[in-house]
């Protein structure tokens, strides 16, 4: 780890002064359907060029695809649009096309099927999901920022905020949405079975502004299910870069249309994830359940002991599994972490997850669905405390 007046130095600069720039008014109310407990499929996905045909924003999930509306005061468009672009190019696609597998094999699924037949728990397990459920739920005046990024790659990062968004998007009644804020070909849009890409975050952040309706701004997303949007860092090119001045513009022109926004960051040092992890409500750092991930992140974890009480205070620290059975204690290791007054929760190994591609939550593993709404709990309570 650095030392002296490195990034560290300039994370405290901006924890004492620079957050007060991401911290705006209470969020635009705006209601969908009610949800239902548990992880909700993800494969419907709205062609993003449907909402784009034009160059021009459109009302994203209209009913009626081809109608145009332009809210009253909005803003000229671009004279040049981007062109949508594939997540995948045409060329690797038959390459990357792969089958989705379950997160656990049939024995493993058979045998966990008999323990709940056997075991006299359900009442335990539905007040647990009903007291989760509440968490999520809390309304906000604010629109919270949860940051996720880690200290190296391969950590599960996107994997994680995918996982963390999609639980806000199926328990909130507010929209939700993913801002990518790692422009070096990051998998979100991926992750989250995005097809097409046309604006990015550094161009949206020119093009919003405070009169425009949700409508219009959703104009510029990728519509997911379940009221969620994305907003990709680039369009899956090398050189498309986003600077700090660029997602600060697009942070506070986006904040107030949204209940929650989950921000997958480049990993650190970088400048864009200090200002992000600097401005956020709740942190997330993602770690590889080895002996160098959980050593580094303790480091990390110990540097951040003396910054602000705050900063430690907000963030929970996400243990991927690489493999079945890591060899580690993990409650152990866990337990070390948390002497540093983080939050730590345990993401296990799952087949969906560890074989790549767009998740599908319906094939995920009961116990990762389960850590995953834990994470997002734990993360969103701390977003609401004072520390």
């Amino acid at each position: 780890m650095p030392s002296g007046d490195g990034w560290q130095g300039e994370v405290l600069r901006d924890l004492r002064g620079g957050a007060q720039q991401c911290a705006g008014p209470g969020t635009q109310a705006y209601r969908a359907s009610a949800p239902t407990p548990g992880l909700p499929p993800q494969n419907a996905q709205m062609p993003n060029d449907a909402a784009h045909g034009s160059g021009a924003p459109q009302q994203a999930g209209y009913p009626y695809p081809g109608q145009e509306q332009q809210a009253p005061g909005a803003p000229p468009q671009p004279q040049s649009a981007p062109a949508s672009r594939p997540v995948v190019e045409e060329g690797l696609a038959g390459a990357v096309r792969l089958k989705p597998q379950r997160g656990e094999s049939f024995a493993a699924r058979a045998g966990r099927a008999l323990r709940r037949t056997l075991s006299s728990s359900a009442a335990h397990e539905v007040a647990e999901v009903t007291r989760t459920a509440a968490v999520l739920q809390r309304p906000v005046t604010t629109g919270r920022q949860i940051c996720v990024t880690s200290i190296r790659g391969g950590s599960g990062k996107s994997t994680v905020a995918a996982l963390l968004g999609t639980t806000f998007a199926h328990y909130r009644q507010d929209p939700v949405l993913f801002l990518e804020a790692d422009p070096a070909l990051g998998s979100l849009p991926q992750r989250l079975g995005a097809q097409t890409l046309r604006w990015t975050t550094s161009e949206v952040a020119d093009i919003v502004q405070p009169t425009m309706s949700l409508l219009d701004v959703t104009g510029y997303l990728v519509q997911l299910p379940n009221n969620a949007w994305l907003l990709p860092a680039s369009q899956g090119q090398i050189g498309a870069m986003l600077d700090s001045q660029a997602y600060e513009r697009a942070v506070v022109a986006l904040r107030r249309y949204f209940g929650v926004m989950v921000i997958d960051c480049e990993t650190l040092p970088a400048e864009v994830a200090r200002v992000a992890l600097a401005a956020a409500h709740g942190r997330i750092l993602t770690a590889p359940a080895t002996p160098e991930g959980i050593a580094s992140t303790h480091a990390v974890l110990q540097w951040m002991q003396k910054l602000p009480r705050h900063v430690i205070a907000g963030t929970v620290v996400v243990l991927t599994a690489l493999m079945p059975r890591p060899g580690l204690d993990l409650d152990e290791a866990a337990q070390r972490l948390r002497s540093t007054g983080a939050s730590v929760q345990i993401l296990p190994f799952d087949r969906h997850l560890a074989a790549g591609g767009p998740v599908h939550t319906e094939l995920l593993a009961p116990p990762t669905r389960e850590a995953a709404t834990r994470i997002a709990a734990d993360v969103f309570h701390l977003s609401q405390q004072r520390h």
